[in-house]
């Protein structure tokens, strides 16, 4: 027996599950995938069903599937109740596993905040005992959040040299940008290599981030050799850094959510190829790693399942 038992005419809980997600895609091979079942097993638990009910549910010709009368009395009724012992297991497996009380996920740019709120609706609906706070960090704060308990969990730039902070699943993997004056030589350049770099400036950066986070994505050096400078000024934010960028006094390192939700006529991003990937994950402190941080990982892990499968 699974964790709803049987209901109603003797339907199990997968039985259900087959049926009422069919009953939604009214597609066998959707169906099979959604569920990770294969095509026969989808059509061998409906017939099944039908054979204990006594009726057809589905209509099936060679172009389409449509609901019967009385397959859609039975998707009717069942699904409020499906759903209802679903959300009552959920909230005791909830209770059981200590997953209540508040989630702290601080976020490092734009596409990492959404990443973290897509994963917060998963967690908020598989545990609505649990509320999840979702806020943006800036580059000087580093993981101090996570050391000094204001977050439980943060997506951010990886790696992490920090034997106290575990690094979970990878959420954005992407090619890197470099962010230069629109009046700059190189705004005009279709792409850029490392060697391009040579003679360039990039932004001082607060000294609470230590330097070999900063190095990979912030060379000393470009290509060649040639050092690579430092403005005069620190930068807490990015904000602070694309406005040295415009004034023409330093480039800067991005991905492509730059040209996303960073347009601006003063500034221009142009490929950088031949550098690694730009690559945010979700990290927290080892030692507080709790039951509610896993159930997060997990409804994270699943959206990027999700995602991949969908690709």
């Amino acid at each position: 027996m699974n964790d709803l038992g049987e209901v109603g005419s003797g339907l199990e809980r997968h039985e259900m599950e087959i049926f009422l997600t069919l009953a939604e895609e009214l597609h066998f091979g959707r169906t099979a995938e959604r569920l990770h079942l294969s095509g026969a097993m989808v059509s061998q638990t409906l017939k099944k069903i039908e054979r204990r009910l006594g009726g057809p549910l589905f209509e099936r010709t060679s172009r389409r599937v449509t609901l019967t009368p009385l397959g859609r009395q039975l998707y009717d009724d069942m699904r409020p109740h499906y759903d209802a012992l679903r959300a009552a297991v959920q909230r005791a497996t909830s209770a059981a596993r200590g997953i209540e009380g508040t989630l702290r996920v601080g976020f490092l740019g734009v596409m990492s905040g959404i990443r973290a709120h897509q994963g917060a609706a998963l967690f908020r609906e598989r545990h609505p005992d649990c509320a999840v706070e979702v806020v943006e960090v800036q580059l000087d704060e580093y993981v101090h959040p996570l050391r000094d308990g204001t977050l439980d969990m943060l997506v951010t730039l990886v790696p992490i040299q920090e034997p106290d902070i575990t690094i979970g699943p990878l959420l954005l993997d992407a090619p890197i940008y470099l962010a230069t004056s629109a009046t700059s030589p190189l705004a005009a350049r279709a792409s850029l290599t490392p060697e391009d770099l040579a003679g360039q400036v990039f932004p001082m950066v607060s000294d609470r981030v230590p330097q070999h986070w900063l190095d990979q994505y912030l060379p000393q050096l470009a290509a060649g050799g040639t050092p690579i400078g430092r403005t005069e000024q620190r930068c807490s934010t990015y904000q602070e850094i694309l406005a040295l960028v415009s004034a023409g006094k330093c480039v800067a390192i991005g991905d492509h959510q730059l040209v996303q939700y960073y347009a601006r006529p003063d500034i221009a991003y142009v490929p950088l190829s031949g550098v690694p990937n730009l690559r945010h994950a979700l990290v927290w402190r080892t030692a507080a790693e709790n039951a509610r941080m896993r159930a997060y990982v997990d409804a994270v892990t699943d959206l990027l399942r999700e995602r991949a499968q969908a690709a």
